[in-house]
């Protein structure tokens, strides 16, 4: 069954959301369950297709979950009993992958499929690979899938990523956390959702020096499962980011709920330098309208820099703003591919190599768009809300793999947004 959403323009919000558990958290978290000596009860979990489809990877390996309350799973990976992610699944989302470092860990060999393009560019696994070899692990890639071995285990090793990577720094980690000996990593990504994985590692009885800098130091437990406890995914930045810049694109104040301010300062510090006032406290954000929105440049980076993941929202905004923004690109190359839907709508964007310059002042109208991937299709979102007339946003399965209850949420704010079968 396929549903488009219908988005009635020129709207204002109003009200107070719930932010979700994040989605790039979870999703490395259910892998870490997998180094786990217990059942693992885990809350604030965002019911969204991603995490989905990793639970049902951890089924296919011989675990269980069950759904204790809206959104609180248990889950028992320590059933498992064979160590082959297949293509089947992993197809279905590049995170998939996590699983390599702790299969491999724990069951000493694994069969992992090689993940499929990504729409928004290459993210190669050649440094998760790279890693893994210099910690003893013997890799050969045959016909599609990952096939790694380390019978005696992996061993403690001094790691140097070439670049940032989340995914590869997670993978990492979980290996490194049941390797034998101490693994240092430098280079390692500082996002908050590594962070979160590192601090239930330690709560889990792995020594871990480091936390939160780019430097880890690793103390491996030689195999033996983890004693994890059980715990809450932290809430969604890249969520929270997209409904402020909801607010902001409608000239409306609202407030989010569940959020930590912290994880959204270049965010906070982007929309300021816009013109927008924010009131936070410790789990709360409020956004006012601003008198005249001035345009911004931005330049996507690594946590703490601003987060690639809302540069294509921030493109929606930044076509209302008085005057020309400017927004480069530079961790992937595949990510503008909202540029030419928002031009369907009726946005001046030129695009020149991974940098993007936005004529603001334009008055967008509405027209049946398509979303190329998760946070493209938030874009179009944002700009359907501003459009003249009714937006059909089309394939809109790219929110549902990281958007919870998304058109619930804005229609609490006061939107007029339908979910129509095709």
């Amino acid at each position: 069954m396929m549903y488009y959403l219908a988005i009635q323009g020129k709207q204002t919000l109003s009200g107070s959301i719930s932010i979700s558990g994040a989605k790039n958290a979870a999703l490395p978290l259910l892998a870490l369950t997998l180094l786990s000596d217990r059942k693992i009860t885990i809350s604030n979990m965002p019911e969204v297709a991603d995490v989905k489809t990793l639970l049902q990877l951890l089924c296919n390996l011989g675990g269980s979950f069950t759904c204790k309350e809206k959104n609180v799973f248990e889950v028992d990976a320590t059933t498992v009993n064979s160590a082959c992610a297949n293509y089947d699944i992993v197809r279905k989302m590049r995170a998939s992958i996590l699983t390599l470092g702790p299969l491999l860990a724990r069951f000493g060999h694994c069969e992992v499929s090689l993940p499929g393009g990504c729409a928004i560019g290459q993210r190669p696994i050649d440094l998760h690979l790279k890693a893994l070899e210099q910690m003893g692990a013997v890799i050969e890639i045959k016909q599609g899938y990952v096939l790694a071995k380390a019978p005696d285990g992996l061993k403690g090793a001094t790691i140097v990523f070439d670049k940032v990577t989340v995914t590869g720094s997670e993978n990492i980690i979980m290996a490194a956390a049941l390797a034998h000996g101490k693994t240092t990593l430098v280079n390692v990504a500082k996002e908050p959702e590594v962070v979160q994985l590192c601090e239930i590692l330690a709560l889990g009885g792995v020594v871990i020096e480091g936390i939160g800098s780019s430097k880890l130091i690793i103390e491996g437990s030689g195999g033996k499962l983890l004693n994890i406890p059980d715990f809450s995914v932290i809430p969604d930045r890249i969520e929270a980011g997209t409904y402020l810049c909801a607010a902001a694109i409608t000239q409306s104040k609202i407030t989010l709920l569940n959020v930590n301010p912290k994880h959204l300062e270049a965010v906070i510090l982007k929309l300021g330098q816009m013109g927008f006032k924010i009131d936070e406290t410790e789990d709360t954000l409020t956004i006012y309208p601003c008198e005249k929105m001035m345009p911004c440049d931005i330049e996507t980076s690594e946590y703490p820099g601003f987060p690639t993941d809302l540069q294509a929202q921030f493109m929606a905004l930044c076509t209302q703003a008085k005057g020309t923004s400017i927004i480069d690109e530079r961790l992937f190359e595949n990510r503008f591919m909202h540029v030419s839907e928002l031009s369907r709508m009726g946005a001046n964007i030129k695009l020149k190599g991974h940098s993007a310059t936005v004529e603001g002042s334009m008055s967008l109208n509405a027209a049946d768009v398509m979303a190329t991937d998760l946070r493209a299709s938030s874009a179009l979102i944002l700009a359907a809300l501003v459009a003249e007339g009714t937006t059909k946003i089309h394939r809109i399965y790219h929110l549902d793999r990281g958007y919870e209850n998304l058109e619930g949420k804005f229609s609490m704010l006061g939107a007029h947004i339908q979910r129509l079968e095709e």
